[in-house]
């Protein structure tokens, strides 16, 4: 990571400090821990800011903040740590999301579990005791694409598409997993189902998952998943939350 971070500029009013080329768990834990600094800092003229896997972006006002003192902040901060290594932010939520693996609910467990060089009884054993984090939100409205699961999981996208998956379906490739949002076309496979809704339209907070947050799935039988949504209006799907300090 000799030539990270780099500070770039994106479009008329937006900054970019990227942290890595490809993602990796330091470059993902800098991009979440040098946004959280920014906000902390409240810098007058910046209005937004956000990751993507490896990097932290800014909206700025240019006539509150010039460009080239923007640059500077950003370089000064950046100066004050190691951030491949820094804490995580404080205040993010750890879930436990009950979660059917297998079964006509989710047909692609067995292959993916192939691809992993394991049984379908060891994948679920790995996969409900996994704890991932989210990486990013992308793709759909409060989507989240979470990692890393351990090195045997880097199996490949498929070379075609499945013509869709459910909402709450969680999928996997390239040692990430995402709950989806919507019923959609993808090319991961679909080892899982939750009844976990990742976007509240009419919720005080639409999107139920915050880049940083953690997740556990433990393994519940078909019978559990159907209570839950027949009990379960909260979109929650019965999962369990906590605040991480």
């Amino acid at each position: 990571m000799t030539d990270f971070p780099q500070i770039q500029t994106v479009g008329l009013s937006g900054i970019l400090v990227r942290f890595a080329d490809t993602m990796s768990e330091p470059a993902n834990r800098a991009a979440l821990s040098f946004r959280a600094a920014v906000d902390n800092a409240d810098w007058p003229g910046v209005s937004e800011t956000s990751t993507s896997l490896v990097s932290t972006f800014l909206q700025v006002d240019l006539v509150l903040a010039p460009l080239d003192q923007m640059i500077e902040r950003l370089m000064d901060l950046l100066a004050t740590r190691d951030w491949y290594t820094a804490d995580l932010p404080s205040g993010r939520t750890l879930w436990h999301i009950p979660t059917v693996y297998g079964t006509d609910l989710a047909p692609q467990l067995e292959e993916a579990a192939h691809l992993a060089g394991i049984d379908p009884d060891a994948a679920i054993a790995q996969l409900s005791q996994a704890r991932v984090r989210v990486l990013t939100i992308g793709f759909a409205p409060g989507q989240p694409y979470m990692g890393e699961l351990p090195k045997n999981w880097d199996i490949p996208r498929q070379q075609g598409l499945t013509r869709s998956v459910p909402a709450g379906a969680l999928i996997v490739a390239i040692r990430q997993l995402i709950i989806f949002t919507n019923a959609s076309p993808t090319g991961w496979r679909h080892i899982g189902q939750t009844a976990f809704k990742t976007f509240r339209p009419n919720s005080d907070k639409p999107f139920a998952l915050s880049p940083g947050d953690e997740l556990c799935f433990p393994s519940v039988t078909r019978e559990a998943l159907e209570k839950i949504l027949m009990t379960d209006g909260s979109g929650h799907g019965g999962a369990e939350a906590q605040v991480l300090t």
